[in-house]
Protein backbone atom coordinates (compact mmCIF):
# COMPACT_ATOMS: atom_id res chain seq x y z
CA UNK A 1 0.00 0.00 0.00
CA UNK A 2 1.09 3.77 -1.05
CA UNK A 3 1.18 6.33 1.62
CA UNK A 4 1.08 10.03 1.37
CA UNK A 5 3.70 11.77 2.23
CA UNK A 6 4.01 15.54 3.45
CA UNK A 7 5.29 17.79 1.16
CA UNK A 8 9.14 18.88 2.17
CA UNK A 9 9.53 22.48 3.51
CA UNK A 10 11.95 22.71 0.56
CA UNK A 11 9.24 21.84 -1.68
CA UNK A 12 6.27 24.11 0.00
CA UNK A 13 8.81 27.41 -0.06
CA UNK A 14 9.48 26.94 -3.95
CA UNK A 15 5.59 26.98 -3.94
CA UNK A 16 5.19 29.96 -1.64
CA UNK A 17 7.75 31.57 -3.78
CA UNK A 18 6.33 30.94 -6.99
CA UNK A 19 2.71 31.74 -5.89
CA UNK A 20 4.55 35.38 -5.35
CA UNK A 21 5.93 35.57 -8.65
CA UNK A 22 2.30 35.49 -9.70
CA UNK A 23 1.39 37.51 -7.34
CA UNK A 24 4.04 40.00 -8.37
CA UNK A 25 3.23 39.23 -12.09
CA UNK A 26 -0.04 40.10 -11.92
CA UNK A 27 0.15 43.38 -9.72
CA UNK A 28 -1.40 41.57 -6.64
CA UNK A 29 -3.91 40.06 -8.41
CA UNK A 30 -5.12 42.76 -10.59
CA UNK A 31 -4.47 40.71 -13.73
CA UNK A 32 -7.42 38.70 -12.83
CA UNK A 33 -9.15 41.72 -13.62
CA UNK A 34 -13.08 40.39 -15.78
CA UNK A 35 -12.19 43.87 -17.38
CA UNK A 36 -9.56 44.60 -19.61
CA UNK A 37 -6.60 43.28 -17.13
CA UNK A 38 -3.93 44.83 -19.05
CA UNK A 39 -5.70 48.16 -18.97
CA UNK A 40 -6.04 47.69 -15.20
CA UNK A 41 -2.02 46.96 -15.22
CA UNK A 42 -1.40 49.88 -16.72
CA UNK A 43 -3.86 51.93 -14.53
CA UNK A 44 -1.80 50.42 -11.73
CA UNK A 45 1.58 51.49 -13.04
CA UNK A 46 0.25 55.85 -13.00
CA UNK A 47 1.49 56.50 -9.50
CA UNK A 48 5.39 55.19 -10.52
CA UNK A 49 5.28 58.19 -13.22
CA UNK A 50 5.71 60.94 -10.71
CA UNK A 51 8.12 58.69 -8.37
CA UNK A 52 10.47 58.38 -10.87
CA UNK A 53 10.11 61.58 -12.11
CA UNK A 54 10.95 62.81 -9.01
CA UNK A 55 14.01 60.34 -8.86
CA UNK A 56 15.62 61.15 -12.16
CA UNK A 57 15.37 64.97 -11.04
CA UNK A 58 17.19 63.93 -7.94
CA UNK A 59 20.06 61.80 -9.65
CA UNK A 60 19.62 60.65 -13.22
CA UNK A 61 22.03 58.27 -12.68
CA UNK A 62 20.32 56.43 -9.40
CA UNK A 63 16.76 56.94 -12.01
CA UNK A 64 18.30 54.78 -14.92
CA UNK A 65 19.55 51.87 -12.56
CA UNK A 66 16.06 52.13 -10.86
CA UNK A 67 14.80 51.87 -14.68
CA UNK A 68 17.03 49.24 -15.21
CA UNK A 69 16.02 47.18 -12.47
CA UNK A 70 12.19 47.48 -12.78
CA UNK A 71 12.81 46.54 -16.50
CA UNK A 72 14.73 43.53 -15.87
CA UNK A 73 12.66 42.68 -12.50
CA UNK A 74 9.79 42.37 -14.88
CA UNK A 75 11.40 40.10 -17.38
CA UNK A 76 12.49 37.52 -14.45
CA UNK A 77 9.16 37.94 -12.95
CA UNK A 78 7.00 37.87 -15.80
CA UNK A 79 9.61 34.53 -16.95
CA UNK A 80 8.84 32.55 -13.79
CA UNK A 81 4.95 33.37 -13.29
CA UNK A 82 4.33 31.74 -17.26
CA UNK A 83 6.25 28.83 -16.18
CA UNK A 84 3.37 29.11 -13.46
CA UNK A 85 0.93 29.61 -15.37
CA UNK A 86 1.69 27.48 -17.90
CA UNK A 87 0.87 30.10 -20.43
CA UNK A 88 3.25 32.07 -22.59
CA UNK A 89 1.66 35.62 -21.78
CA UNK A 90 -0.83 34.76 -19.95
CA UNK A 91 -4.11 38.10 -19.75
CA UNK A 92 -3.35 37.61 -16.53
CA UNK A 93 0.41 38.53 -16.04
CA UNK A 94 0.36 42.95 -16.22
CA UNK A 95 3.73 43.80 -14.77
CA UNK A 96 4.77 44.54 -18.47
CA UNK A 97 2.10 47.09 -19.05
CA UNK A 98 3.74 48.18 -15.77
CA UNK A 99 7.01 47.66 -17.42
CA UNK A 100 5.78 49.24 -20.96
CA UNK A 101 3.91 52.32 -19.50
CA UNK A 102 6.84 53.50 -17.50
CA UNK A 103 8.94 53.28 -20.63
CA UNK A 104 6.82 55.51 -22.68
CA UNK A 105 6.70 57.93 -19.17
CA UNK A 106 10.61 57.80 -19.72
CA UNK A 107 10.63 60.03 -22.35
CA UNK A 108 8.11 62.76 -20.54
CA UNK A 109 7.93 65.37 -17.87
CA UNK A 110 5.42 64.70 -15.13
CA UNK A 111 2.27 66.15 -15.55
CA UNK A 112 -1.21 64.50 -15.50
CA UNK A 113 -1.44 65.23 -19.14
CA UNK A 114 1.53 63.55 -19.79
CA UNK A 115 0.80 60.72 -17.84
CA UNK A 116 -3.11 60.46 -19.41
CA UNK A 117 -1.58 60.79 -22.84
CA UNK A 118 1.17 58.50 -22.54
CA UNK A 119 -1.35 55.91 -20.88
CA UNK A 120 -3.88 55.95 -24.35
CA UNK A 121 -0.51 56.24 -26.39
CA UNK A 122 0.54 52.87 -24.61
CA UNK A 123 -2.99 51.31 -24.66
CA UNK A 124 -2.90 52.16 -28.45
CA UNK A 125 0.60 50.58 -29.20
CA UNK A 126 0.02 47.77 -26.97
CA UNK A 127 -2.81 46.73 -28.79
CA UNK A 128 -2.11 47.74 -32.38
CA UNK A 129 1.93 46.18 -31.96
CA UNK A 130 3.35 48.11 -34.60
CA UNK A 131 6.97 46.21 -35.91
CA UNK A 132 9.47 45.53 -34.02
CA UNK A 133 6.68 44.97 -30.93
CA UNK A 134 4.93 42.34 -33.01
CA UNK A 135 8.29 40.56 -33.65
CA UNK A 136 8.83 40.31 -30.04
CA UNK A 137 5.25 39.31 -29.47
CA UNK A 138 5.63 36.00 -31.79
CA UNK A 139 9.25 35.25 -31.40
CA UNK A 140 10.78 36.04 -28.56
CA UNK A 141 9.80 33.31 -25.41
CA UNK A 142 10.26 33.34 -21.53
CA UNK A 143 9.72 36.27 -19.77
CA UNK A 144 11.72 38.53 -22.29
CA UNK A 145 9.13 37.90 -25.03
CA UNK A 146 6.55 38.81 -22.43
CA UNK A 147 7.75 42.35 -21.53
CA UNK A 148 9.58 42.69 -24.87
CA UNK A 149 6.61 44.36 -26.67
CA UNK A 150 5.11 46.06 -24.33
CA UNK A 151 8.52 47.73 -24.13
CA UNK A 152 8.59 48.35 -28.06
CA UNK A 153 5.53 50.36 -27.72
CA UNK A 154 6.30 51.58 -24.25
CA UNK A 155 9.29 53.62 -26.55
CA UNK A 156 6.33 54.22 -29.49
CA UNK A 157 4.30 56.08 -27.39
CA UNK A 158 6.90 58.09 -25.31
CA UNK A 159 8.00 59.43 -28.36
CA UNK A 160 4.05 60.23 -29.84
CA UNK A 161 3.70 61.88 -26.26
CA UNK A 162 6.72 64.00 -26.53
CA UNK A 163 5.99 65.05 -30.02
CA UNK A 164 2.48 65.77 -29.13
CA UNK A 165 3.13 67.57 -25.69
CA UNK A 166 5.93 69.63 -27.42
CA UNK A 167 3.04 70.99 -30.07
CA UNK A 168 0.60 72.16 -26.89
Amino acid sequence: MKQHSEPSPRSERKSASRRLFVSVATCGWAGYSPFAPGTVGTLLAIPIFPALGALRDLSVGIYLVAFALILVGSIWVAGVASEELGEHDSPHIVIDEVAGYITATGFLDFSWIAAALAFFLFRLFDILKPFPASWFDRHVHGGLGVVGDDVVAGIFAGVVARIMLGLI
